[in-house]
């Protein structure tokens, strides 16, 4: 834990007291989305301190043309940068011409921010004392509609305290905005337009090279004591940003207030000639609606969304308020309402990362959506990737593969790889492998098999051909390998044999000619148009059948363990309890050299194989193999703390997964990787999820059914969540005592509990003593 100041709270995410030196931190933690657009928590009004501005859409990117000291022959042309929106949040606020800057104020009293997660909005309220004596109090609320997803509303009040004032607020639209961080300084936006008409502002614009067009637009009201006002903005405009001022004589003890409805509309949705007339019509729908009404419904489609997937834990405000803000911040970056979106890993929170999807995806994101949605949801994210297999497919061949094999991108927007790094470009192409296990993960949980026909199957054969053609074959070891890869732990690059790799690899092949043989005997129409369009012989599956026969898996007798790659035991196994806790973490401490040559694992490699194929081994397998890899295992990845917490509850070592749990749930409350500043951890929010539901719940598919193992962390008094199985909704709720089970509906269903085979039926409790 390296921060501590956010309030425990069961629904709210509290910030109390101004603190300059939290401001970035903050802004990550208190962000806002609605699937289609999000932002970063700036302030509304002016400040001049240390800030990291922030308004994102969904799909919108720029390819910035990748910076490297010595190209390589197969780098990603570009990185897809996630662009900074042009800004309609912004309220300058003057008293007596002096402006309200909470980084130049003399002094700050009651400060206190709100992440309200139940109802969707975010508010902050202060009292001020400025550069000119002026006492004033503060209030704003602001949200983006999940009704009306091209809208966000703000309510901003400010009352004098100490003496009467002429007050303006001065809400504009900015288009000339920049990235936080880009490789050449390139300009991303190309203003096209800025207009007005009455209180309605305008910016037409479009991004350089990829050519989104997006309309930016706002319109506003003003208040005195909650009373409309009439005031005729001034208003001064620029080539790239527009700005109305409304000032008006506000006597000691009244609240002048602005509502300000705000947004985008974007060519992915409307013809680019008509976005002005596309905001103009989401605009007078939200005038008519209302800031109250606005904020009514968001309450409403908050709660339809907790109704779903809400976890409670009774007795633990700290795990509570952390699986809530999982959860929220997961709603509030992808609804599963466009089929064209996926989950970026820090969401509509910060540009780090680039693109939108990685095989965080289907690794992590597709059972929660899956369990607190529906099956189409989850369709829609496999459907994402079948639409850009002929994109994997160019990628395999600018590596030089051939035939139909598909290598997908580490890192994408449109299907094209834009990761400019060489050791994950080139190297880390176990995310194939996620693909293939997200597909089976989806039959195997919905028992939807019309899409391996229809779709995936395709899918699947193009990545068995890569990696057929990927592994070659040692004539010393009489085994086929796989050289050179990066496996899940990034701290070892261009290495052989990766256990994780060689497995998935293995399985990826034997899972393709499985529903290959199953698809031509139940499918036959779809398997003659599927044989027709990849041109696959009865020789290519055989010579497929012999790579996966006869793959390598480096092994250690003297461990009885797989080993992580050929080298791993070459190693200083030093292990993290040895390691100098002023060295942490050592992706800040290290040269990357020295990473390289230690035994320290960013997250599960070994062990995520273990968790994706666990049916496949004995929990004394298990139980080895955490044991020697996890004391090795710094956890520096967001991704780790809920695979190694989901295997400890299997182990029966409930205060190490209670401990792993909170360290995945409050990864960016409590900044453990020390790099909140720079956005939340999106992804890795549904592996927390899975901490509870897989982990203590026990939650799996077996033998067609679900299957659970309940168990609970002392500090727990009891817990409870909500899923989704082929369409049956069926809630559990574990208590120190027992387990209850609840299903919904009008069907029966039938369950393992604790290895006994159960038959629930609809709308009545079945109780299990623990």
């Amino acid at each position: 834990m390296n921060q501590n100041y956010i309030k425990p709270d069961q629904w709210s995410i509290i910030e109390e007291g101004f603190d300059a030196s939290r401001v970035k931190s903050s802004e990550s933690l208190f962000s806002i989305g609605n699937g289609a657009m999000g932002q970063r928590a700036n302030f509304e009004e002016q400040y001049s301190g240390s800030t990291f501005q922030g308004s994102y859409i969904a799909g919108v990117y720029y390819p910035d043309k990748t910076r490297v000291g010595w190209w390589k022959n197969g780098y990603p042309e570009y990185f897809a940068k996630v662009l900074n929106a042009p800004n309609w949040i912004g309220i300058n606020v003057k008293v007596n011409n002096e402006i309200l800057d909470l980084f130049t104020c003399k002094g700050i009293e009651g400060f206190r921010r709100e992440l309200n997660m139940k109802e969707g909005w975010l508010s902050r309220s202060f009292k001020a004392t400025l550069q000119n004596d002026v006492q004033v109090a503060v209030k704003t609320k602001r949200f983006l509609s999940l009704d009306l997803d091209e809208v966000g509303a703000i309510r901003y009040e400010i009352t004098p305290l100490n003496t009467d004032a002429t007050i303006t607020f001065s809400p504009y639209l900015d288009a000339g905005i920049t990235n936080e961080d880009t490789n050449w300084d390139d300009k991303f936006w190309d203003v096209l337009s800025v207009n007005h008409d009455n209180n309605q502002a305008f910016i037409d614009a479009k991004t350089m090279k990829t050519a989104f067009h997006t309309c930016t637009f706002m319109e506003s009201q003003v208040f005195i004591n909650n009373s409309l006002v009439d005031i005729t903005p001034e208003i001064e405009s620029t080539s790239n940003s527009i700005i109305f001022s409304y000032f008006h004589n506000i006597k000691q003890g009244e609240t002048f207030s602005i509502e300000k409805i705000g947004g985008y509309t974007v060519d992915c949705n409307h013809d680019k000639s008509e976005l002005t007339v596309a905001a103009k019509k989401v605009l007078k729908q939200a005038k008519t609606i209302g800031f109250s009404g606005l904020l009514e419904n968001q309450k409403k489609a908050w709660t339809n969304i907790w109704d779903m997937a809400d976890i409670t834990i009774e007795g633990d405000v700290k795990a509570q308020q952390g699986i809530r803000f999982n959860i929220f911040q997961l709603n509030q970056t992808y609804l599963g309402k466009d089929s064209r979106l996926n989950i970026g890993p820090k969401g509509f929170t910060g540009e780090k990362y680039g693109g939108s999807t990685y095989w965080d995806t289907e690794a992590y994101c597709i059972p929660f959506y899956m369990a607190t949605k529906n099956q189409s949801v989850a369709r829609s994210l496999l459907e994402y990737r079948y639409n850009h297999l002929e994109r994997a497919i160019e990628n395999a061949e600018k590596l030089g593969f051939t035939s139909g094999a598909a290598l997908y991108p580490m890192v994408t927007m449109n299907g094209e790889e834009c990761h400019n790094e060489w050791e994950i470009t080139f190297e880390e192409i176990h995310r194939n492998g996620a693909i293939s296990f997200a597909i089976y993960n989806y039959y195997r949980y919905t028992n939807d098999y019309s899409y391996i026909p229809e779709k995936g199957l395709e899918v699947l054969i193009g990545i068995a051909r890569f990696w057929h053609q990927r592994a070659s074959f040692s004539k010393s070891k009489n085994k086929f390998v796989i050289l050179g890869v990066t496996g899940p732990n990034e701290y070892e690059n261009n290495v052989n044999n990766n256990w994780y790799t060689n497995y998935l690899a293995q399985w990826c092949i034997q899972y393709a000619i499985e529903n290959i043989k199953k698809v031509e005997a139940e499918y036959s129409s779809d398997y003659i148009r599927i044989m027709n369009k990849v041109k696959l012989s009865i020789s290519e599956i055989d010579a497929w059948k012999n790579v996966a026969d006869n793959m390598y898996f480096p092994y250690s007798k003297t461990h009885q363990v797989y080993l992580q790659q050929d080298g791993f035991l070459d190693k200083d196994l030093i292990t993290v309890a040895n390691l100098d806790t002023s060295q942490r973490p050592i992706n800040q401490k290290w040269s990357w050299d020295r990473i390289l040559r230690s035994p320290y694992i960013k997250q599960a490699d070994v062990l995520q194989g273990f968790y994706f194929f666990e049916e496949q081994f004995t929990q004394q397998e298990l139980e080895r193999h955490f044991d020697f890899y996890e004391p090795f295992t710094v956890h520096e990845s967001s991704l780790s703390p809920c695979v190694h917490s989901i295997q400890a509850a299997k182990l029966d070592r409930m205060e190490q997964a209670y401990t792993f749990y909170l360290r995945t749930s409050r990864l960016d409350l409590d900044d453990y990787n020390k790099e909140v500043h720079e956005g939340l951890h999106i992804t890795s929010m549904a592996g927390t999820w899975m901490s509870i539901v897989e982990g203590f719940g026990g939650m799996r598919v077996k033998d067609n059914k679900l299957s659970f193992t309940p168990k609970i962390p002392k500090q727990w008094k009891g817990y409870s969540f909500k899923i989704n199985f082929r369409n049956l909704i069926l809630k559990v709720h574990v208590t120190q005592q027992d387990t209850t089970f609840e299903l919904e509906g009008h069907d029966t269903l039938q369950i393992e509990i604790n290895d006994t085979v159960r038959i629930l039926k609809p709308n009545n409790y079945e109780n299990v003593s623990r």
